[in-house]
């Protein structure tokens, strides 16, 4: 099972019954040999395991085949195979749809290919033979909408009643005439279009103050985002550091063969995110390079992948102490010569929630940074200042030692930063991760409420239906009033807890601001005074000459108000505008070359030479 380029294909097979499935695994695990190239999904499986099962049929070379019940046609992305057989059919034939968007979706790059098994010469198989002919029909004539509407065009219990009466009248000739004709009733095209423009009346609309809100906040997100080729340089290093194995195999694309069991394991101590496998047929770092055209889909690297968050907890733990030793950097765009402390501080927010270690979920975890001069002032230093720093080069590092010495270092900095956070940056944060829970959560809720809620009364009402025919003497084979009853007291139940579950996502704490590194920023203008340069370039005159001709018009402009009594002073002063320029310029030159330091002496000049 390879493609053109070599690759291994993958096969998604869907049932409706778990004993099917079981049967279908063990006689597919016989043909290839191999226990672990077949996984399954099914509904009796937890949500971690389902996860798991996904991911290695998404990324592990060996998992070629994925068995499946319904419990993976929906919320599931199976995008790695493109190949897939409904071994039996559903009841309601909205569901093929549902299965086939698992590996027909955005992203995918191959052509998808899907069999449906129908047993040949039964009533049961000539109805649905007829059904799928119409649908694909039906579907040319549309453009492919018609499986929006297939639910609404022929309900799951109006396909079960046809089959049945085809299983016990079917071999009568008007019976197979009437069921063909309710088939073609039921998905007749213009039926189907009225459904479609009914659809297309019920949507939603935003106004421009709403697109406007949205877009900022994408910008505001994206400024936040850690870019992908910062992670790639990280990981790469810090992953094979561990123990790990990678190659690249395409450009920016890489197999990792090995993940050491030191990352799985604290994969499973931190207890978030998608499961950790032992390899992994492609990772990337860019959105752009998930689906590359007959090549393995790539797991997507990036902030709250296991994989990363693993390899960034264990690096911290063995080189934490290397943040808190600090370091020095050097602000190339400040034409001051001040000093000024960068302090890094980890925010976390938790809601009410509890991971598998017991512990309060974390939901959002964010870096702050505080910038803190020699004057005591704190201030926000932005979403990620280090950007604009570069470090120190071997020549610099040997002229610092002293601004290491200056008092205003011994302070208790660290208290300073986390007073500012916890008064400005914590309440933006908290206040910003609250408004977008809310929404979240409310929509969620309205949904989860409508969706059970229906299924409850639907089995309430079954409930008491079967409890009558059994007190008529009347009992249903495959099911009694007391399993009906119970279902609808086990939806009830699972009603409330996943609406006690949205609340504790409503209750969000915020926990104290940590600090985890700092540095010290030093303007390069300082570097190379204490290094004895001349600071008269062309690029440094540029960047002093706006602040140094302020600092020289405030002072001439102080002389001609203590001068500005004599009227005659007065006009010969503004008589000569052009000549004040170009003096301006020359002693300008005279600053920045250290030839004048005192302002009040550079200003005297400028009048004397005007008298």
């Amino acid at each position: 099972m390879f493609n053109a380029q070599g690759h291994r294909r993958k096969l998604v097979i869907f049932t409706e019954y778990r004993d099917t499935l079981n049967y279908l695994t063990d006689r597919i695990r016989t043909l290839l040999g191999r226990n672990e190239a077949v996984v399954n999904i099914h509904g009796a499986m937890g949500r971690e395991e389902r996860r798991k099962a996904q991911e290695a049929f998404t990324q592990d070379i060996e998992v070629q085949v994925l068995i499946a019940t319904d419990a993976a046609g929906e919320g599931i992305n199976l995008q790695r195979a493109h190949l897939m057989v409904n071994y039996d059919l559903p009841w309601n034939p909205n569901r093929l749809e549902q299965r086939f968007g698992r590996i027909h979706r955005i992203g995918q790059t191959e052509v998808c290919h899907l069999w449906n098994l129908v047993a040949k010469g039964t009533r049961e198989g000539d109805v649905y033979l007829a059904l799928l002919k119409k649908i694909e029909a039906e579907q040319k004539a549309l453009g492919g909408k018609v499986f929006d509407v297939l639910g609404k065009a022929i309900a799951g219990t109006e396909l079960r009643e046809l089959l049945i009466e085809a299983i016990r009248y079917g071999d009568q000739p008007e019976v197979r005439d009437r069921l063909n004709q309710v088939v073609h009733d039921k998905l007749d095209q213009q039926r189907l279009r009225e459904l479609l423009e009914e659809r297309a009346l019920a949507r939603d609309s935003m106004d421009i103050a709403k697109v406007q809100q949205i877009r900022e906040e994408m910008e505001r997100a994206q400024a936040r985002r850690l870019q992908p080729h910062f992670i790639a340089s990280f990981f790469l290093e810090a992953f094979t550091q561990l123990g790990g194995t990678l190659r690249q195999r395409e450009p920016q694309r890489y197999e990792i063969s090995n993940v050491p069991a030191v990352i799985r394991n604290r994969g499973r101590q931190i207890g978030v995110g998608e499961p950790l496998l032992l390899r992994y047929e492609r990772i990337c770092f860019e959105k752009d390079l998930i689906s590359i055209s007959g090549k393995p889909l790539a797991a997507f690297i990036c902030s709250g992948h296991s994989l990363l968050d693993a390899t960034i907890d264990l690096t911290l733990e063995r080189h934490r102490d290397l943040l808190k030793q600090g370091t020095i950097l050097v602000d190339e765009n400040d034409s001051s010569e001040e000093t000024r402390a960068l302090v890094y501080l980890q925010h976390s927010i938790q809601d009410a929630r509890t991971n598998l270690n017991g512990s309060r979920r974390l939901v959002s975890r964010r870096m702050q940074y505080v910038e803190i001069n020699p004057e005591g002032n704190t201030y926000n230093a932005g979403y990620a200042p280090y950007l604009n720093y570069r470090p120190l080069t071997d020549e610099e590092k040997g002229v610092v030692e002293t601004v290491l010495e200056e008092s205003w270092l011994r302070e208790d900095l660290e208290a300073k930063a986390k007073s500012y956070a916890i008064a400005h940056l914590v309440p933006q944060h908290l206040q910003e991760l609250k408004q977008r829970k809310e929404e979240l959560i409310a929509k969620t809720m309205t949904a989860v409420k409508d969706r059970l809620t229906k299924e409850i009364n639907y089995w309430d009402h079954r409930a008491g239906e079967l409890k009558m025919q059994e007190e008529a003497g009347k009992p249903n084979a495959k099911i009694n009033s007391g399993k009906a009853r119970q279902r609808a007291d086990d939806l009830q139940a699972r009603l409330m807890q996943r609406l006690e579950e949205l609340e504790q996502e409503r209750r969000l704490s915020p926990l104290p601001p940590v600090v985890v590194g700092g540095a010290l920023v030093v303007s390069v203008v300082l570097l190379q005074r204490m290094q004895g340069k001349q600071q008269a370039t062309t690029a440094m005159f540029a960047r002093e000459t706006e602040r140094v001709e302020q600092a020289a018009m405030t002072a001439v402009m102080e002389v001609e108000r203590n001068l500005s009594k004599s009227r005659y002073h007065w006009k010969q002063l503004t008589k000569n505008l052009q000549e004040k320029t170009i003096f301006i310029e020359v002693i300008l030159q005279q600053y920045t070359s250290g030839g004048h330091n005192d302002l009040w002496q550079l200003a005297e000049l400028y009048y004397l030479h005007l008298w």
